[in-house]
């Protein structure tokens, strides 16, 4: 399926900003299934008129069944200046996750250290450090409830790998329809209720601060918790 026009959250001659939907990938992988980033080259390539190659560098991923803001660099200047700044802690990173259990206190910092087991592709939080695992912050606070579910807002802090997913986990708020880390059912469309809400940086070219905000996916609950935060 490829991108329309209310999939572009932003673009200039140098960024384009894009609406994941859960269960894309962002980039190439084994399976072979078609990714974001060729669906947003055919449509630079359309959009454009350019009849060779198109360039397009990844900055940044968020996971197959996460939904949300991705950020994509149109030019190599771009490209090299948006890893630099990501190196140096540059992009701010909003994500919203709707969960069952209510987590206790309603908002803190979360603090673990994370090890990755490849060949399972799970993270496992520890509360104290161990070897070779990395220390992983994010900061969450309760934004809204419904009768059944609560919805946290996220401050990524650190970016590690199943990072919010693992930390929720700890505190024994998995993510609804995730699985792999303890909710006790998938959803229907496959994905998981994560969704980077909200991506901000400085421009790398034209230096303008960039607040972007990627709406919820075409949801019931989605929905109705984003209209009684809005």
């Amino acid at each position: 399926m490829s991108l329309s026009e209310k999939d572009i959250l932003y673009l200039d001659n140098h960024l384009i900003i894009v609406h994941k939907k859960p269960g894309e990938l962002v980039q190439v992988d084994q399976t072979g299934d078609l990714s974001l980033e060729e669906k947003v080259k055919q449509y630079l390539k359309v959009r454009f008129q350019k009849p060779g190659d198109v360039f397009l560098g990844v900055i940044h991923r968020i996971d197959r069944p996460v939904s949300g803001a991705v950020v994509f660099a149109r030019t190599s200047k771009a490209l090299v200046r948006m890893n630099e700044l990501i190196k140096k802690g540059g992009m701010k990173k909003i994500y919203w996750a709707i969960v069952k259990q209510a987590p206790q206190p309603e908002s803190a910092e979360l603090r673990h250290f994370l090890l990755r087991n490849p060949r399972l592709n799970k993270t496992t939080a520890f509360a104290t450090p161990r070897s070779d695992a990395k220390e992983s912050i994010l900061a969450y606070r309760t934004i809204a409830q419904s009768d059944r579910y609560f919805l946290l807002e996220i401050d990524l802090i650190t970016g590690r790998h199943h990072q919010i997913r693992a930390q929720l986990a700890s505190i024994n708020c998995p993510i609804r329809g995730d699985l792999k880390y303890g909710f006790a059912r998938s959803n229907t469309d496959g994905g998981i209720d994560l969704h980077a809400r909200q991506v901000s940086f400085i421009h790398p070219v034209s230096k303008e601060l960039l607040n972007i905000t990627c709406p919820v996916r075409n949801d019931t609950l989605w929905k109705s918790f984003e209209q009684s935060v809005v």
